[in-house]
């Protein structure tokens, strides 16, 4: 008896866009994280993930844009992350969070005038707290760097590729 293996079918995550999966033959991925944050949830007991490529960390510097792409901000765009996958199945008490992005855009940190990487991260990082759930590992910062961050519904295993250079995250 032969068997032959699922392909891998990927689900695209644009700018400011979610998706969520429970299917083990998924990976998410998403391409050219800037300053944008890409944070991967995962519950590795119920097989359910998801992944939100966020731009923004507060929704209140454009009220009518959040209500229309509630993804694009971190405070709007997490909790929906964590709703679509509670819907599958996950535990709050069995999610491992992993980041990737918030690169600053200019020569350094001081030339980085808006520093939205950074207060995309800090943003996060607050919102998480407050909810009692910590960042299993992280991939942030840096100067001008784009990341693709992959995770593969499988095995819940993350990668970020850099420079043409993959790691686990």
């Amino acid at each position: 008896m032969s068997t032959t293996a699922t392909p891998t079918v990927d689900q695209v995550v644009g700018m400011a866009d979610l998706k969520v999966s429970a299917s083990p033959s998924d990976r998410i991925i998403t391409y050219a994280l800037g300053s944008c944050l890409g944070v991967v949830i995962y519950d590795a007991s119920a097989g359910v993930g998801g992944m939100l490529h966020v731009m923004m960390p507060e929704s209140e510097i454009d009220p009518r844009k959040a209500e229309a792409n509630p993804y694009m901000f971190v405070d709007t765009g997490i909790p929906q992350l964590f709703r679509q996958c509670y819907a599958l199945g996950a535990k709050k008490e069995r999610i491992e969070v992993r980041v990737a992005g918030g690169a600053y855009q200019g020569g350094d940190e001081n030339s980085d005038r808006f520093q939205i990487g950074k207060r995309n991260f800090i943003a996060l990082r607050k919102l998480l707290w407050k909810n009692g759930v910590m960042i299993k590992a992280s991939d942030v910062g840096g100067i001008q760097r784009s990341r693709t961050m992959a995770l593969a519904m499988g095995t819940g295993d993350v990668t970020v590729k850099c420079n043409g250079v993959e790691t686990a995250l």
